[in-house]
């Protein structure tokens, strides 16, 4: 709820945000999906992707993504290369993919035309094209098994091809273009069976998507139009928060989203048709919540899984987008408050992790936060746990999903929420109180979780103060005890660094001294706690990890609870 003004300019924000209850699917609808998949191998799923097989698209969509010349290039020289993982498609065998998720998907999705087109003209990249895709066709298109066939995969896989036709049909091979022609009509056959069975909601919107671009790319597409738009709105519905984030809380999946939407959008465009409102509606609202987490220099901050994503593509995604929007500034179902002074931003992470159905690298990163200074990131998150590829084996992306790897607090080094051998997250915070007040001096933000009262019988709230101009930020940790608090356990308050900075010895064990990039300096200083260095890392939007530092304050819990204080402060 929010308060009126008091004391002049002062406006209030005071929110309780718990974490969602209920499990994924029911048994029913699990059992009914494996059953479907095992139809797969059977004749019967074959005569249900039988049909009329269609002469041409209808119409070709403006691709509004803009691929990777990089990629492109190495395409060109017969590899495909993405997060640090290069493969030769020369004797890939397409059937048996045994590589990264990442690459298998960027293969399945045909996500390649898109950074082929970036690289080359029509004439040099069609047979490159070509040869790609009538492999994997051959290997592929009429036996339907997984990943190939996973329902987001299928869509991704239509809606690329049709944009990328210039390059996929320009053969003379009147064999291989039917091959193609004939892998569009049994995708959109695929996906009105498998849309509705997927298995989240996220899942659902992909491939009604997918659904949708069918019946306005082949002909006879009138049933299907009016059943895949029904099934697209109520996806979108359950899929995006009120506020435009969505409930897996990964900004990685919301810009997938957005992409998603932009190109579905340019397929009702290429038709001369409108788009629907529901789906201009979930770009508006999607566009403001993504720029929520942006930094000062315009890129994404690492949460739930993301890296740290550059500004280059959060500008050409809202581009695609055809959305113009201010970021959001706090957004209570997203989860995430943002707060905008002098050329200093601060993020937070205000809102309880998504439940397991929703993510598979959710993170325990409740009250962490980042702040960054003009384009210098100062205080980061590690990131990275959701790219798993060459330099990211999957050891360290679990432990990159862990309280310690945020700048947090956590308690004997135990996650607040549990991440569990299987991978999903477990119990730990259902509940965060939030309070935020925005004067003319100062933004004072005050969250509490209760991740650490079953475990260790604390609460912990944090508060943070940014000043107007930017230049300042205090903030306090404390554990307030719950229950049955146990005493004399290790606490530990990490401030993860960012690039490029360099730590100067002081006199004053309590005080470090930060050299930025730039030459400028910023001053950290402790209360309450032993302050030292130790390493860390942070990863970029490839997937790579680069060394750096951070700060941790230690101290023990003690009968009364703990607090902790500590402030950044720009020294010029």
């Amino acid at each position: 709820m929010t308060g009126g003004d008091e004391g002049g300019n002062e406006t209030r924000q005071a929110a309780l945000i718990v974490r969602p209850k209920g499990a994924g699917q029911n048994l029913l609808e699990r059992l009914s999906l494996q059953f479907y998949k095992l139809t797969w191998r059977t004749p019967l799923h074959n005569g249900r992707l039988k049909g009329k097989v269609p002469l041409r698209l209808l119409a070709v969509p403006d691709d509004p993504l803009k691929g990777s010349v990089a990629r492109g290039q190495s395409l060109r020289m017969g590899k495909f290369h993405i997060q640090g993982f290069e493969q030769a498609f020369e004797g890939l065998d397409y059937q048996k993919l045994n590589l990264p998720p990442a690459l298998t998907d960027y293969i399945h999705r045909f996500d390649w035309l898109r950074d082929l087109a970036a690289a080359t003209n029509r004439g040099e990249g069609a047979p490159v094209a070509a040869q790609i895709a009538d492999g994997w066709l051959v290997a592929n298109g009429m036996k339907t098994r997984e990943p190939a066939w996973r329902v987001d995969n299928c869509a991704w896989r239509l809606l690329n091809m049709a944009a990328g036709s210039p390059f996929l049909l320009t053969s003379t091979d009147p064999v291989y273009r039917s091959r193609v022609i004939n892998h569009f009509a049994r995708v959109a056959r695929h996906l009105d069976q498998s849309a509705p069975r997927a298995p989240s909601h996220f899942a659902k919107s992909v491939g009604w998507a997918g659904v949708v671009a069918a019946s306005l790319l082949l002909p006879e597409g009138r049933a299907r139009r009016a059943v895949g738009e029904n099934g697209l709105a109520e996806a979108l519905r359950v899929t995006i928060f009120p506020d435009g984030g969505v409930v897996s809380r990964s900004p990685v999946q919301l810009m997938e989203l957005i992409g998603l939407l932009s190109l579905l959008k340019q397929c009702y465009n290429a038709r001369q048709e409108i788009p629907p409102a529901y789906l201009i509606d979930a770009l508006g609202r999607a566009v403001p919540a993504l720029l929520g987490l942006s930094h000062a220099d315009g890129g994404l901050g690492a949460w739930q899984g993301s890296a740290h994503i550059g500004t280059e593509r959060i500008v050409d995604l809202v581009a695609a987008s055809e959305v113009r929007a201010r970021p959001h500034r706090q957004a209570l179902d997203w989860g995430y408050q943002r707060v905008s002074a002098g050329q200093s931003v601060l993020l937070l992470d205000a809102g309880p992790p998504p439940l397991a159905r929703q993510s598979a690298s959710g993170c325990a990163s409740t009250l962490a936060f980042e702040l960054s200074h003009g384009p210098q990131r100062i205080i980061v998150n590690c990131g990275g746990s959701a790219l798993v590829g060459a330099s990211i084996p999957a050891a360290l992306a679990r432990g990159l999903r862990t309280t310690a790897a945020h700048s947090t607090l956590c308690i004997n080094d135990t996650n607040s929420t549990a991440i569990l051998p299987g991978g999903q997250l477990g119990k730990g915070v259902a509940e965060v109180g939030l309070e935020r007040r925005d004067v003319e001096s100062a933004t004072r933000i005050e969250a509490s979780h209760d991740g650490y009262v079953r475990s260790f019988g604390y609460n912990h709230s944090r508060l943070l103060i940014l000043r107007s101009d930017g230049m300042e930020l205090r903030g306090e940790d404390t554990l307030v005890p719950q229950g049955k608090p146990k005493d004399g356990t290790p606490v530990h308050v990490r401030f993860h660094l960012g690039p490029d900075i360099e730590i100067t010895p002081t006199d004053n064990t309590q005080t470090a001294l930060l050299r930025m990039a730039d030459g400028s300096h910023w001053a950290f200083a402790a209360a309450g706690g032993a302050l030292s260095v130790d390493d860390s890392l942070w990863v970029d939007e490839e997937g790579r990890p680069h060394p750096t530092r951070q700060l941790v304050i230690a101290a023990d819990t003690g009968k009364g609870g703990l607090t902790i204080g500590w402030q950044l402060r720009h020294l010029g």
